[in-house]
């Protein structure tokens, strides 16, 4: 199941990776790319191997690679080919040409999340999505495709469904939200993440520890969802037992496969986060 809560830290600082490991966030994403200088990069490199080399298996951690066409990637690529130890899988920057996403997935031995952070990307998105089987989740990263389209957050409304539409039909999870970078508007995070999971995403990249309850929180089925899901899953299998076609719920109104679909996905949802163990 696809984690609630990705927190971000850059891989120069073996400090705060520490620290993020020993966090509530349910993935942890070691940044090789932007939040890393120049001259850091191969210690952000040699930080992020060590991290995954040492960690228990239970702790998910992915590593955002740096994009195609820099000179750091190929190095990230040959090192991943050669360690005992995979992460849980990378994220891909600035993913923009479907070849060149099969090409780097086709060097891994891990999962790849495309991120998609420009119009042709964009437009891109149904072909990447679909370009190698280790591509399990394709994203946005909403503060360079805003900039590229020359819009602000609130004109990616499309392009949020774009995505979720392409990751979908492609049969992928539910894309991950991008992240909320006014890290003092709790509030504004809450919402946003709550018309996130109405948009269709499922998880919420974070980049402050204080994030993460809040995200958590917004992507765990609360009682009253999971109370209306199991009703509606008890009597889809109560009319199937009894050899009826039709389902009604509690006030006799008619209920659909798909409504019955949505129900089993909020239950997975809900046992998945009681299996981490780990709270809202």
């Amino acid at each position: 199941m696809t984690p609630r809560s990705w927190l971000y830290v850059p891989g120069h600082r073996d400090d705060r990776i520490g620290r993020a490991l020993d966090s509530a966030a349910d993935a942890v994403v070691i940044d090789l790319e932007d939040a890393v200088p120049v001259g850091a990069k191969d210690r952000a490199l040699a930080n992020a191997l060590d991290a995954v080399r040492a960690a228990p298996p239970s702790r998910e951690i992915w590593l955002r690679l740096n994009a195609v066409g820099t000179e750091w990637l190929d190095r990230e690529l040959d090192a991943l080919a050669t360690v005992v130890a995979l992460p849980a899988g990378v994220r891909l920057p600035k993913s923009e040409d479907p070849e060149s996403v099969s090409t780097v997935a086709q060097r891994l031995g891990c999962d790849v999340h495309a991120i998609v952070e420009s119009a042709a990307g964009l437009l891109a998105a149904p072909q990447i999505a679909r370009c190698h089987q280790r591509v399990t989740g394709i994203a946005l990263g909403e503060a360079d495709l805003a900039a590229d389209l020359r819009t602000e957050s609130s004109g990616l409304v499309w392009a949020r469904g774009w995505i979720v539409a392409a990751a979908r039909a492609a049969g992928l999870a539910s894309p991950v939200q991008s992240v909320w970078t006014a890290v003092d508007d709790l509030v504004g995070l809450a919402q946003t993440s709550r018309v996130g999971r109405a948009e269709g995403f499922f998880g919420r990249s974070v980049i402050h520890p204080k994030q993460i309850d809040i995200v958590n929180e917004a992507y765990t089925p609360s009682p009253d969802e999971q109370s209306r899901a199991r009703r509606i899953v008890d009597r889809a299998a109560a009319s199937m037992a009894a050899g009826e076609a039709a389902v009604l719920d509690e006030d006799g109104r008619f209920i659909d496969p798909a409504v019955v679909a949505n129900a089993r996905i909020v239950l997975d949802r809900a046992e998945a986060t009681a299996a981490r163990g780990v709270g809202i």
